[in-house]
């Protein structure tokens, strides 16, 4: 099981650095003779983490809380909650998590509304009822949505 949570993190990780990295080809396909303007430079606006965005995000985070990965699941963290938390003791909360209750407990109806830089998430977790959420804060923090219920 700590595979497929090692795979969830590698995608999560990778889709971030997908999102957060750009390249553009606009540049080559300019004659290097013309001017170009501040004001005609196209600029791109990264788009905001949206409600899709953050059930994926809790998926993987309950993925890796409940798979032992303590320290990918940290970084999930907000700076609230990373400051309430040290990386050592938190990956014992989840490490014996993992020990206590298993890997085999993936988030299900996962659901999520956002309003701005704010997020709520509700759902299930598979055979662990006490740990359902309903309207689980979430918030953005550098573009990405972290965990903000400590």
């Amino acid at each position: 099981m700590r595979t497929r949570a090692t795979i969830t993190l590698t995608t999560a990780l990778l889709t971030t650095l997908v999102a957060c990295s750009s390249s553009s080809d606009d540049k080559a396909d300019t004659p290097n003779s013309s001017r170009t303007t501040a004001a005609e430079t196209p600029t791109t606006t990264p788009r905001a983490p949206d409600a899709v965005e953050l059930e994926r995000v809790a998926d993987t985070y309950v993925s890796l809380y409940f798979g032992g990965v303590g320290e990918a699941a940290y970084a999930f963290l907000s700076k609230r909650c990373r400051a309430k938390a040290d990386p050592a003791t938190y990956a014992a909360t989840v490490d014996q998590a993992a020990k206590d209750y298993g890997p085999d407990h993936p988030a299900t109806d996962v659901h999520a509304t956002v309003s701005g830089a704010m997020g709520r998430v509700s759902y299930k977790v598979t055979g662990l009822p006490k740990f359902d959420q309903q309207g689980q804060p979430w918030r953005v923090e550098g573009g990405a949505w972290k965990y903000d219920a400590c």
